[in-house]
């Protein structure tokens, strides 16, 4: 009974330093909207999907998580709106993570060429350990041996917590770049499970950007389609005391991708950390409106055998006749 109650106030240790940090997909660039609210209707149509991540399948602290999403274009509003639900799951403690948010970006034409695209999301979540699968002590009657259902620990009377949180953005964008900048949970909300307990979120920050150019425009396609493009990706995250910077690229045929990211950690964080920490491949098909992509990530530093990580995404794009500015999301120019 104490062995297991030690596990688990070491994984309540654990997740509230690193898994309150904010999950990210490998696949950010097929669904920026998992960055940045900002991204809200880029597309001008509407655009819906879903991606699952599985984390470490071959450790105990495997982790889930699913993003599932719609958003949609007003032209007579110039604006896009959508909603999205994010779930998260680790299977050690039965820890549950649930946000729904609704999200707002508004389009500015401020040259020929560049847009500014300001956004807003608002969302609730909850999130539960699941305490109540626990033996804790005072529920032992050690005279006759018997369990009492009920406990005085606080940990019990305390097993979901619910929040709001706030979060903004900005876009700025051509027809073959963005530069798109974050900051998640502005209003820091609090996260602790005690009753008294104040242990507000650290602000997410995410600077990220994404450029597609024709090959044929900078070097000889005798090997390639003419239509083949080059799309190349860079993805700077801070959460508390915590970095990481992505840099990936891929080559787009007509209806198949492939690429490659580059995850570092620039800060080296922790004992015997390394700057390179994973290398994520990637690969994608698209089928007139629907688009399947998949990836997995090799890990690269010391944590030993984990399995990797694993994404699958699926979406629907319902207009294909419009651009998706920067992404790897059309058949043919």
């Amino acid at each position: 009974m104490r062995l297991k109650l030690l596990i688990t106030i070491i994984c309540c240790c654990f997740y509230s330093k690193t898994s309150a940090q904010d999950p990210i997909f490998t696949q950010y660039f097929l669904v920026p909207e998992t960055l940045n609210p900002g991204f809200s209707g880029f597309m001008e149509t509407t655009y819906t999907g879903i991606i699952h991540r599985t984390q470490w399948p071959q450790l105990d602290l495997k982790i889930d998580t699913d993003y599932v999403f719609v958003n949609t274009w007003s032209k007579s509003m110039n604006s896009g709106m959508g909603i999205s639900i994010l779930n998260q799951r680790e299977n050690q403690t039965n820890f549950n993570y649930t946000e729904i948010n609704a999200n707002y970006a508004y389009r500015v034409k401020i040259s020929d060429d560049w847009y500014f695209r300001p956004g807003l999301e608002i969302g609730f979540g909850f999130k539960s350990f699941a305490f109540q699968n626990l033996l804790l002590e005072d529920q032992i009657n050690i005279r006759n041996g018997s369990i009492n259902s009920s406990s005085v620990d606080p940990l019990l009377r305390n097993d979901k917590v619910g929040f709001f949180d706030i979060s903004a953005g900005m876009v700025f964008n051509t027809d073959d770049l963005w530069i798109g900048l974050s900051m998640k949970h502005l209003n820091t909300r609090n996260i602790s499970f005690a009753e008294e307990g104040n242990v507000p979120l650290d602000t997410f920050f995410s600077l990220s950007s994404g450029y597609e150019f024709l090959f044929a425009d900078y070097i000889d396609v005798t090997f390639f389609p003419y239509a083949t493009n080059m799309f190349l990706t860079t993805n700077y995250m801070q959460q508390g005391r915590y970095n990481r910077l992505d840099i990936g690229g891929s080559v787009l045929f007509e209806k198949m991708f492939f690429g490659a990211t580059a995850v570092t950690n620039p800060s080296k964080n922790g004992i015997d950390s390394q700057l390179l920490t994973s290398v994520n491949l990637f690969t994608g098909l698209q089928y007139e409106k629907l688009r399947l992509g998949l990836s997995y990530d090799v890990n690269t530093s010391k944590m030993g055998r984990t399995g990797g990580v694993y994404e699958l995404s699926l979406t629907y794009q319902f207009n294909m006749d419009v651009k998706c500015f920067g992404c790897p999301n059309y058949i043919g120019k």
